[in-house]
């Protein structure tokens, strides 16, 4: 009777044990220290992406941005496309920020100081004015800023503003040439332009042999057609020598360009070719003195001068100027006049000696010197 009692109470014991937990079940595995204890699930969780902001995902490097802007009527301003089309006789007005500014403009406003031209720099943008536009004035217009130390100005990058400008005028077609008949110059070094610019962007234009008589095809290979340079003979040869010239078709209308012969040459590569004049040789005390130096060669042609004087070890103070310009000469053979003046004001002892300049392209440099004396 005493051993089914015991055996009772073990039996008891031992669900209790079950219930409570206190031993784990024999039929399952104990778990490992620091064993991961939440169950796995087969719920798929969407990832979550980071919004980026523009300006984070913007390139750091900063962009150019055009300074300029065209003035409309009424005091309305707005900034001009890449190229604009405007009557003849229309007033273009163009503004661009800054308290230096650089302009350029056709060469031929340039050329004959054209008065029809103005520039005028304010106190924070500068302001080009052109009145009773013609056909001739089409090309491109672009400003910039500049950068100075002193006298001494650089071109800043950043800050630049252009826009090409076609003044369609009735009854031409064509950017309208100073003669009749003009000679470009075939190198086999550089490329050769056909300047028959059109006045209307949507003129369609063909290049045109005389003798034989056919058209020359502007494949994008040898031969291209730029609206703002004309044809450009990419690679010259000695057989596209001849006659050319070009027709232009727009509005139902067609005209010809004046004609160009081409002749090919090979100009020696060299240092420029130099000269130098002294407004007088012999100076009195307290009068002025410019000596001019003076550099013809190609069109497209840099050439850059340096000065030595007798006043520069003791830091006597000059103005010196350097220009350029385009001219024709013969057959409409176009060279370019690049020109360096130092002028010396109230005449001491000290500026008298030798006056040396030395001009640079290129191709090398060239040295040249005059001597203003005492008198």
């Amino acid at each position: 009777m005493k051993v089914w009692l015991l055996l009772g109470l073990l039996l008891v014991h031992e669900a209790l044990e079950d219930v409570t937990g206190q031993h784990p079940p024999k039929n399952k595995r104990p778990k490992e220290p620091g064993e991961n204890r939440i169950k796995p699930t087969n719920k798929k969780v969407k990832p979550k992406i980071p919004k980026i902001k523009d300006r984070d995902s913007a390139d750091s490097t900063p962009k150019t941005q055009s300074i300029m802007m065209q003035v409309l009527d009424k005091g309305r301003f707005q900034k001009p496309a890449a190229t604009l089309s405007l009557l003849a006789g229309q007033t273009v007005e163009l503004r661009c920020k800054g308290s230096k500014i650089g302009w350029s403009y056709p060469a031929y406003l340039d050329t004959f100081k054209d008065s029809r031209l103005s520039v005028k720099q304010n106190e924070r943008y500068s302001q080009l004015t052109l009145v009773n536009s013609t056909s001739a004035d089409t090309g491109e217009f672009s400003c910039w800023g500049q950068l100075c130390s002193g006298y001494i100005c650089r071109k800043d990058e950043a800050k630049t503003g252009s826009t090409y400008i076609f003044f369609t005028e009735k009854g031409e077609l064509f950017v309208p040439s100073p003669s009749y008949f003009d000679v470009v110059y075939l190198n086999p070094d550089r490329q050769a332009v056909v300047p028959c610019r059109v006045t209307v962007l949507s003129a369609k234009v063909t290049l045109h042999r005389e003798f034989p008589a056919k058209e020359i095809p502007a494949n994008g290979t040898d031969i291209v057609y730029d609206m703002k340079r004309g044809f450009v003979y990419l690679q010259p040869h000695s057989e596209h020598q001849g006659v050319v010239y070009c027709r232009a078709e727009a509005g139902g209308r067609s005209q010809i360009s004046v004609k160009y012969q081409l002749l090919y040459v090979t100009v020696p590569s060299g240092p420029p070719s130099t000269t130098i004049l002294a407004s007088s040789n012999k100076v009195r005390s307290g009068d002025d003195v410019n000596v001019l130096c003076t550099v013809l060669g190609e069109p497209d042609v840099e050439v850059e001068f340096r000065w030595i004087f007798p006043g520069q070890k003791d830091e006597r103070p000059v103005t010196i100027q350097d220009t350029w310009r385009l001219i024709h000469r013969g057959l409409g053979h176009t060279t370019r006049i690049s020109q360096s003046v130092i002028t010396v004001e109230d005449f001491e002892t000290i500026d008298a000696g030798y006056y040396i300049c030395t001009a640079q392209n290129l191709q090398g440099q060239t040295t040249v010197a005059t001597t203003v004396e005492f008198s």
